[in-house]
């Protein structure tokens, strides 16, 4: 660091979250210094290879489809998704309640201000339980970004550069923060190892070859490092018993870089962590047939229509149904004593209904190419992406027929437990009940209310069809892995973002936001999450942050 350089503030991070915070503090003319331990290739954390999508309430999207929502019906889902019952959960409480307005009241204008745009149609993620007090969400409210992670972190990173051009803003990559200056109660700064440089291409695990030492000084320091996900080791640690054994083998949905590192480095400072055994982990996950990272895992976004079967052959009961219950159907997958499981469906499903997630795997959305979007939707094939899984994806089988469909799927598990006899007779039982208009088949009458939504019936769910005619083929499993993602639980915070110890009173100048922080207080998203809301999470926790900084 430059001799005449003093910042004002370090921001460990260099993801979404540090970024907001260094532009409302920068914004304030205040000096600030980032460290990360990537190389600036990095720049923009995991929020770069997200899907893009953000939470809001009553958004001018939603009020074009028709979708009515409000600030009580939203509050209403979270209550019932977070399921908060701990005394510790009081901050993430007030996290909870103060997102909420910030969704419906300010993200919406915070974000294109800075030239966020949004896709038309909103999706409808985690749709929950089948109750109207318990988990999911009521309406839709996923909103994709106009070129996915990638746009909505384009604006934060220019924002820093731009930053960085006035002289109020310093980058520092390979610089791994180890420990905490903390002196009589009071921030004093962070020292940590420069590591050997990498010229890898972003994503790709980076050496960690220590070259050097630092130490710097500052009175005020933010903790913007993310969570675990990368860290199989820390995610079986705090894997809780709710959820079954830990699966022994997980993909990974994350680089290797969130590693959960810093995490520990607040804790023996003082910093009390909280829920730390609350994690966001995906139960449609795939290997990356073309990797980046280790373990790398796409996650399937399903629409509701593919028939899901443990390993043994068994359907799926309500509401452990695509796209309902994300932590409810892997403590179900769990229970079954295997980790993964399977889906069938048919090319119309495929089609119409399986987006992956991540802004490599869709490149109309990402390059905002018009073209190429409206060929998603109304295409005859699924999207390149996709087909490019069907085709050369491990974890795909393609037959025309169901008994080589379910030898197959055999022969990848190693295994004879999936009977042919069994599964026919369950999709014919299924399928018989397309017959009528109406139905008894929980999944059935779902995809028939779904298509009342017309963002769902233009581009996410396929007409009902039956699985086993041939003229809705062929037929497609899918075979699907735990992946491992978000860290719920973190570092606890006030609505200040300061960190407090486990008797709640405050480390002098120290900080944390995004997902860290839990996203907020050490875990405003209780047990669940309503989707669409973790970029919009580390957006918030870093403003709030930042601006809290930025008057002092």
């Amino acid at each position: 660091m430059e001799e005449k350089f003093q910042p004002d503030v370090i921001i460990v991070g260099t993801g979404l979250a540090g970024l907001t915070a260094a532009m409302e503090i920068t914004d304030a003319g205040k000096k600030v210094l980032l460290l990360d331990q990537e190389t600036e290739q990095n720049i923009g954390g995991q929020a770069f290879w997200s899907f893009g999508g953000l939470f809001f309430i009553n958004s001018p999207q939603q009020r074009k489809m028709g979708i009515k929502d409000s600030y009580e019906l939203a509050l209403q889902d979270w209550k019932g998704t977070a399921g908060f019952d701990r005394p510790e959960d009081y901050w993430p409480r007030k996290w909870a309640e103060a997102y909420l307005k910030f969704a419906a009241y300010e993200k919406y204008a915070y974000v294109s201000k800075l030239g966020v745009r949004f896709m038309f149609m909103v999706g409808w993620a985690e749709r929950g339980d089948g109750s109207a007090t318990g988990h999911g969400n009521s309406v839709p409210r996923f909103h994709v970004s106009w070129g996915t992670g990638t746009g909505v972190v384009k604006p934060f990173v220019d924002k820093a550069y731009e930053a960085e051009g006035k002289g109020l803003l310093q980058m520092k990559f390979r610089h791994r923060v180890t420990e905490l200056i903390i002196e009589n109660g009071k921030t004093k700064g962070v020292k940590g190892d420069i590591l050997e440089n990498d010229h890898k291409e972003r994503g790709v695990a980076t050496n960690r070859n220590v070259i050097s030492q630092f130490e710097y000084h500052t009175s005020h320091v933010i903790i913007a490092s993310g969570g675990i996900g990368a860290n199989h080791e820390l995610v079986r640690k705090n894997w809780p018993e709710r959820l079954g054994k830990a699966p022994e083998n997980m993909v990974c949905g994350v680089p290797a870089y969130v590693d959960g590192k810093m995490i520990g480095v607040a804790e023996k400072s003082g910093a009390h962590i909280i829920n730390p055994d609350r994690m966001w982990h995906y139960t449609e996950g795939i290997q990356n047939w073309n990797p980046i990272w280790p373990k790398h895992g796409i996650r399937i976004l399903p629409g509701p229509s593919s028939l899901w079967f443990d390993a043994r052959g068994n359907r799926f009961p309500a509401p452990f149904l695509p796209g309902f219950d994300t932590l409810g159907t892997l403590k179900h997958i769990q229970e079954t004593g295997f980790s993964y499981s399977w889906f069938i469906l048919t090319q119309k499903i495929i089609k119409k209904e399986f987006a992956l997630s991540g802004s490599e795997q869709n490149p109309d959305i990402t390059n905002k190419d018009y073209a190429l979007f409206l060929r998603r939707i109304f295409g005859k094939k699924a999207p390149g992406p996709v087909e490019a899984f069907k085709e050369h994806g491990k974890d795909f089988i393609v037959s025309d027929d169901l008994k080589t469909l379910v030898e197959k799927m055999n022969e990848l598990s190693g295994t004879s437990l999936l009977d042919y006899e069994k599964m026919k007779a369950q999709i014919e039982a299924r399928d018989r009940e397309l017959d009528n208009k109406y139905s008894k088949d929980t999944q059935v009458n779902y995809i028939r209310n779904t298509r009342n939504y017309l963002g769902d019936r233009l581009g996410r769910v396929a007409a009902p069809h039956k699985i086993l005619d041939p003229k809705n083929g062929p037929l497609i499993a899918v075979r699907l892995n735990i992946l491992t993602r978000k860290t719920l639980g973190g570092i606890k915070t006030n609505l200040d973002g300061q960190v407090l110890r486990d008797d709640d009173t405050v480390i002098d100048g120290l900080y944390a936001a995004g997902e860290a922080a839990g996203f907020g207080g050490g875990g405003m998203h209780g047990y669940r999450a309503l989707e669409g809301t973790f970029l919009g999470g580390c957006i918030f926790s870093g403003m709030k942050a930042g601006k809290y900084i930025a008057g002092l």
